[in-house]
């Protein structure tokens, strides 16, 4: 931290948030019914020196013109800890956001649990979860900004549990609090550690900016999370098809998907993407540049992406644990699943298998088959081994004209069957590897040019528009059935 003061009072963040003139304070006064002098005395000092009557403002107000629910705590209440009192308001604006279906933002700065309270203060933080929780399960967009500074209890529930979570530049974010820790155990604590920005270094937090920037972050990231949508239950519409002219080789598609230059899942939302909002890392530690994660409208639909990046390195266990976050975003808010298999395989390493990695391949493929959100694959380039089939299962899969999907990589496959990569293409060939096979038996839906990947814009909006105004209960018995169906006569 380059200074050790807390940041904005919770009043001047809200107003930099929301739309002038919008807010409508939620918050019943709060007696003081405390019999210790001192703590008395504690809280009458915080009441004339920040205005408030507790360390937690909440109320609602529109950003972007969409009706908002916001919780914020004041630092200068008490280090912004949270009582009896603090978390019964907090619980109540919760209660009120999720019964009148609003988002919430909630933007703590707190040390935690108020000590001059005890232990019937630090088991509030169970009931402000539980209504979280609560908040989440009936579908509705949960976003955080981490203030400096948020530590203990605070951090520890409401302040993880975010869809979207951001934290401000130099924030001292972290469970246990330097002073606390110094005080236990004779010693500093490790500099540069609780700081946001190291957070968003190993995928605690998904981006790190200023108030001044939350309003538009939010409002891009809300306007794909709540659903709202151009035009769901379209047909599909015509798409330029490769079907006039002869498929590829399996050696000419291999060879065109491994080209340096071919444009992969980030180039891809570049052209078909509107209102992207990246998200980093699981949220519990770990990131892997293999795989993207993102909020997005294509072609006009909002839905949650996640794909191999191509330009990363091979894909791990910790990228899929990323791409089981996006599916529980999907799945809690019922937003359309956007998968883009575009992978040379999967990482093979120690580390890979000491971390889990056929664990989480099975857990996708699990999560995916199961998943209750409408969900659509795009097979754009390579399809190798299980890091593509990971991904893979959808109600829908489309397929680029050089994509493939392969059980390994052709040399891999040649290796094993004839004890020399030298007859890879031969192998792929043989293994029904082309997009135009995936087609032939059932596996892809419908092949597309690739180029200019502008034009798939209006063909994946257009499927996800089709899957999200089909009933949830035959999307699943229709998923199933295909996948079960799998190598059997058509």
């Amino acid at each position: 931290m380059t200074d050790s003061g807390p940041r904005a009072p919770a009043r001047d963040l809200i107003a930099t948030v929301v739309d002038p003139g919008s807010w409508q304070g939620w918050d019943e006064p709060v007696e003081i019914t405390t019999d210790d002098a001192d703590y008395r005395a504690d809280l009458l000092a915080a009441r004339e020196r920040t205005g408030l009557d507790e360390s937690v403002v909440t109320g609602e107000g529109r950003l972007h013109g969409r009706r908002v629910a916001v919780v914020a705590c004041e630092f200068r209440f008490l280090a912004g800890s949270i009582g009896v009192a603090a978390g019964e308001r907090l619980v109540r604006a919760v209660e009120r956001a999720t019964a009148e279906r609003l988002p919430l933002l909630a933007a703590p700065a707190s040390g935690g649990t108020r000590m001059q309270e005890g232990t019937v203060a630090f088991l509030q933080m169970v009931k402000v979860t539980a209504a979280i929780a609560d908040h989440k399960a009936a579908g509705l967009p949960y976003l955080v900004y981490l203030r400096h500074p948020t530590t203990g209890g605070v951090l520890a529930s409401w302040g993880s549990l975010g869809h979207l979570t951001a934290a401000e530049p130099g924030a001292l974010i972290g469970f246990l609090g330097p002073r606390v820790h110094e005080a236990l155990y004779g010693e500093e604590f490790p500099p540069g550690v609780q700081v946001a920005e190291n957070l968003l270094a190993n995928g605690l937090v998904d981006a790190v900016l200023p108030a001044a920037g939350l309003a538009d972050v939010a409002g891009r990231a809300l306007s794909v999370l709540c659903a709202d949508s151009a035009g769901g239950g379209q047909s599909s519409p015509p798409a330029r098809t490769p079907a006039h002219r002869p498929p590829p080789s399996a050696a000419e598609s291999i060879r065109l998907s491994r080209a340096p230059a071919r444009p992969g899942v980030r180039e891809l939302l570049d052209a078909v993407a509107i209102d992207v909002t990246p998200l980093s890392g699981t949220g519990a530690g770990e990131r892997d540049p293999a795989l993207l994660l993102a909020l997005a409208r294509v072609g006009g639909e909002p839905c949650v992406v996640l794909g191999h990046d191509r330009r990363g390195r091979s894909l791990g266990p910790a990228g899929l644990r990323v791409a089981r976050r996006g599916m529980r975003i999907a799945a809690e808010l019922d937003l359309p699943l956007l998968t883009v298999v575009d992978t040379a395989g999967a990482a093979l390493s120690r580390e890979a298998e000491e971390g889990g990695l056929a664990g989480e391949i099975a857990r996708c493929l699990a999560d995916l088959v199961t998943l209750p959100a409408p969900t659509l694959c795009l097979l754009l380039g390579q399809g190798a081994g299980g890091a593509a089939l990971a991904l893979l299962p959808a109600d829908r899969v489309i397929a680029a004209r050089h994509a493939w999907l392969s059980p390994l990589p052709p040399e891999g496959a040649s290796a094993i069957l004839h004890r020399t990569t030298e007859r890879a293409y031969e192998v792929a060939e043989r293994q029904g590897v082309r997009s135009a096979d995936l087609l032939a038996n059932g596996i892809v839906d419908r092949v597309v040019e690739e180029d200019p990947l502008p034009d798939l814009g209006p063909v994946l909006g257009a499927e996800l528009g089709a899957l999200r105004g089909r009933e949830q209960a035959e999307r699943l018995a229709a998923r199933r059935a295909r996948y079960r169906r799998t190598g059997l006569a058509r």
